[in-house]
């Protein structure tokens, strides 16, 4: 139940009664009219700009449009009081047997609670995409966890979506890692070796190595670089797709496609790209001007085959061919991307690093050609995380080599202090891990604090079980036999506050394909529980459970179930899990 759609489609309704009372034109854009919680919550619990945004077009004062709409609320037998503040916000205070009705809706169909059905067609996701060449980092995990939480998002607002994996096998950065796995199978041999500057030094390679050795034995080391260097290839990138596989699993990702950009190129699908774009006039040989500032390494001041981005919002036109006559790796992602549109996607969703900020504008405009306008991207960047322990930045990784793995951090922390934390930030912020912090039993550390209350609302429940034994505590009974009406204290009323705004706030989430928002919600869920539970400390009559008050007992049991099932809910959309007792 979302009373903010409820309501807003009310809202709708008394704009279309001053419209056929002749008081608003026909015609009206009510596009930006929505309904959302006061700023101050004094003020009630729902508050509609409706006034602000149709006065102008309407020709009309928005005080005067808001005391008009005003008054057609007002007969809302559902609407205890309306009132209009400033320049023609309204305020609207609901009547308590709305609160009562969106608990009885998250008792009855808790895993339904806050679920919604946005329209519109397939979405492609992509995330991780780390290179094959080494484990997984902190930076990459950070991306990881924000796609996979924003596909759970877009499948609890009721979108089908489909997980993807990019693997970068087919650049020259494959071909480091094969040199480098040839040293450490020189070393499985017992061979001299040495890791050369631009090799990948970390220890993780030495199972490759082994590998190779096991398989070949000395075959290799009497083979030009041109013989060994596919057969290293090929089992190195099997080895560290298969430890980039586990690492994703120890921290409960999956995705649906894992793409090789290998056989994208191997398809002929770049070279049919290149096709298309010329029949539809896109593409042609022309020079770019030199860019401002610095020039970049890779500007060429040549004729280039170039593709006509600037016609679709780029701030330059894109060079699609090398020097060489190769492919540049623009021209392999507008591939990649129209391959995602002609598998039916008609919404791209890519979760890159910080450093790829300059790619969006370029993409977001092949997209749109590819597609011919009929499908979007929208690229969310993942800003760096700094990893520290008690304020201390942590030193690199000696499996690595150059970096913290995201597996060392896992086994050090455990998958929900890693998830939670990386969601409680927004994602083009940049984030502070601090490996102390996010252990600790505080108010301080929002993973632990949510979850908690989670733990708590059990054992309330267990309490209640311990003093009533022979009673009926299941969610069924609570929403038949619980009186609601006797919920009146401000913290209960501030709890039935938030359960209500959880529809809309996951709803919000998944339009603006930003999961942090169900974090931030979440920790206001337990805080408003844990603030309660300590009201309860100095006044008896307050407490979850007690043995003389059968009544208030019952009401308070329900309270606590909807609002521990949403918690739940939540932190499954995050891929938290929700303890039943913490220790």
């Amino acid at each position: 139940m979302n009373i903010f759609a409820l309501f807003e489609a009310r809202v709708r309704e008394a704009v279309e009664a001053l419209t056929r009372a002749g008081q608003l034109p026909d015609g009206l854009d009510l596009g930006r009219v929505v309904v959302e919680p006061p700023r101050d919550p004094s003020h009630g619990d729902l508050a509609t700009n409706a006034a602000l945004v149709l006065a102008k077009e309407a020709r009309t004062n928005p005080k005067v449009l808001g005391e008009a709409l005003a008054a057609e609320l007002r007969a809302d037998p559902r609407i205890a009081e309306v009132s209009v503040a400033g320049p023609g916000f309204i305020n609207l205070r609901l009547v308590p047997e709305i609160f009562q009705a969106v608990l009885r809706s998250a008792l009855t169909e808790p895993e339904r609670f806050g679920r919604a059905q946005l329209s519109g067609g397939p979405i492609n996701v992509e995330y991780v995409s780390a290179n094959p060449t080494g484990p997984m980092h902190v930076g990459h995990g950070r991306g990881a966890v924000f796609g996979d939480a924003l596909c759970n998002l877009l499948v609890a607002a009721g979108r089908q979506v489909t997980r993807e994996y990019y693997i970068n096998d087919a650049g020259a950065q494959v071909d480091v890692l094969a040199r480098s796995a040839f040293q450490r199978y020189r070393e499985a041999l017992g061979e001299p070796f040495a890791i050369a500057e631009g090799l990948y030094p970390g220890d993780y390679l030495k199972p490759v190595g082994a590998k190779l050795a096991e398989r070949h034995g000395r075959a290799l080391l009497d083979q030009p670089e041109a013989e060994w260097l596919p057969v290293v290839r090929e089992i190195a990138l099997g080895m560290m797709m298969d430890m980039i596989r586990a690492d994703l699993e120890a921290i409960g990702i999956r995705h649906d496609v894992f793409f090789s950009e290998r056989t994208l190129q191997q398809s002929g699908a770049v070279k049919a790209l290149l096709q298309e774009l010329r029949e539809k006039g896109l593409v042609y040989e022309g020079r770019l001007p030199p860019p401002k500032g610095q020039l970049p390494e890779d500007w060429e001041d040549r004729e280039q085959t170039l593709f006509r981005t600037r016609e679709f919002g780029d701030d330059s036109d894109r060079p699609l061919l090398k020097s060489d006559g190769s492919y540049t790796y623009f021209a392999s992602d507008i591939a990649y991307h129209r391959a995602k549109y002609l598998a039916g996607a008609t919404e791209l969703i890519d979760v890159l690093g910080a450093d790829h900020g300059g790619y969006v504008k370029r993409m977001q405009a092949a997209v749109r050609a590819v597609s011919d306008g009929k499908a979007t991207l929208d690229v969310k960047l993942c800003q760096l995380v700094r990893l520290l322990r008690a304020g201390e930045p942590v030193k690199m990784s000696k499996r690595a080599g150059e970096f913290v793995t995201l597996r060392d951090v896992i086994d050090e922390v455990g998958r929900d202090a890693i998830r939670f934390m990386m969601l409680y930030r927004k994602n083009d912020a940049t984030l502070d891990f601090d490996l102390a912090k996010v252990v600790e039993q505080s108010k301080d550390n929002p993973v632990f604090y949510v979850q908690y209350a989670h733990a708590r609302a059990r054992s309330v429940q267990r309490q209640a079980r311990e003093a009533f034994p022979d009673a009926d505590l299941s969610a069924g009974a609570l929403v038949q036999d619980a009186d609601l009406g006797l919920l009146t204290d401000s913290g209960e009323i501030e709890m039935m506050r938030l359960i209500a705004q959880y529809p809309r706030v996951l709803e919000s989430a998944a339009v603006a394909h930003e999961p942090h928002r169900i974090a931030f919600h979440l920790y206001e869920l337990a805080s408003a529980l844990h603030s309660f539970w300590n009201k309860g400390k100095d006044l008896p009559q307050l407490r979850f459970v007690n043995a003389t008050d059968r009544k208030s007992t019952w009401a308070r049991l329900a309270l606590v179930e909807a609002l521990r099932s949403t918690l739940a809910t939540g932190l499954a959309v995050l891929g938290v899990t929700a303890p039943d007792e913490m220790r």
